[in-house]
């Protein structure tokens, strides 16, 4: 009995110790997310009181350098101000062109990549072979290359098929990715071969397996592809730099990072309407997010 308090004791100790290392990482993460958005409705006079003395034009040259002055990290406003998103929403549609312009990029490579990798993964999780076991492992070779190093050919093809320049470069090498296949295909996989089997008893075609068996059970799945493939383009600053040379057609990501020191304010409400789209997805979709990559949803039968 006494053996069985004190292990209990200190299970409840190690659970409380661990849920408190939780909770202060957990803080840790959240904070700038929560300083960005109380700042954004700070006037400019509060910002510029509060963090005017982080960076200082560097004697001698036009560059900045970063000084160890305290800096006042606030979270809560002094006075609530609206005028930086007015400055953003109404006084300068720059802003807002450039956000558009993730959406116009963005949401055909997170329908496109989806649709495409779903077929492809039905084929990979059918049928299996030499070749087509060959054909998925160059997907996981590709998958582990970061995309700055297939630049230069996307680059090179973008240029020979005329594209370049356009939001085509951007999109068509986007829709082909083979994160999406990769996740997909090891998914379908654990589709028990007895479902197809039923399925086809009851007379159903590969194109009735495929859409009333295989997309129906990987709905979790495929969800959370969607918002693995939105957050990495929507974050996407390489791909519109070396594909667009156009400023007007970047997207918001590029442009985020141009916002000078004179626009703290500005950039506080540009980052905080960045942020709204992927806050939206992931508190939506987290069920799904985690099933997706843990695959500890499984199939029920």
């Amino acid at each position: 009995m006494i053996r069985t308090k004190r292990g209990n004791w200190r299970r409840r100790v190690r659970t409380a110790v661990l849920t408190l290392i939780a909770a202060v990482f957990a803080l840790t993460f959240v904070l700038p997310t929560v300083l960005t958005i109380s700042n954004s409705f700070m006037t400019s006079t509060e910002i510029t009181a509060n963090y005017g003395q982080i960076f200082q034009n560097a004697s001698g040259s036009g560059g900045k350098k970063f000084i160890s002055e305290q800096v006042n990290l606030k979270f809560i406003p002094d006075r609530v101000s609206f005028s930086q998103y007015a400055t953003v929403l109404i006084k300068s549609p720059e802003y807002l062109l450039k956000f558009w312009n993730s959406v116009i990029l963005v949401v055909p490579i997170v329908v496109f990549q989806v649709l495409v990798a779903s077929f492809a993964a039905y084929g990979f999780a059918r049928y299996r072979g030499r070749l087509r076991e060959m054909i998925f492992f160059a997907y996981i070779i590709l998958m582990l290359m970061p995309y700055q190093v297939t630049l230069v050919p996307n680059y090179l093809v973008s240029e020979w098929l005329h594209i370049l320049n356009t939001r085509w470069a951007i999109i068509l090498t986007g829709i082909f990715s083979p994160l999406a296949v990769f996740i997909l295909t090891k998914y379908m996989r654990r589709i028990p071969v007895s479902y197809v089997e039923a399925a086809k008893l009851d007379g159903a075609n590969e194109w009735q397996i495929f859409t009333k068996l295989f997309l129906p059970l990987s709905s979790g799945v495929l969800y959370s592809v969607a918002i693995l493939v939105f957050i990495d383009y929507w974050n996407m600053v390489e791909q519109p730099i070396i594909l667009l040379k156009d400023a007007d057609m970047h997207p918001l990501s590029v442009f985020l990072s141009k916002i000078n020191s004179g626009e703290v304010g500005v950039a506080f409400a540009v980052a905080t309407i960045y942020m709204v789209p992927t806050l939206l997805m992931f508190l939506h979709g987290e069920e799904y997010l985690v099933e997706g990559i843990t695959y500890s949803g499984g199939i029920k039968g």
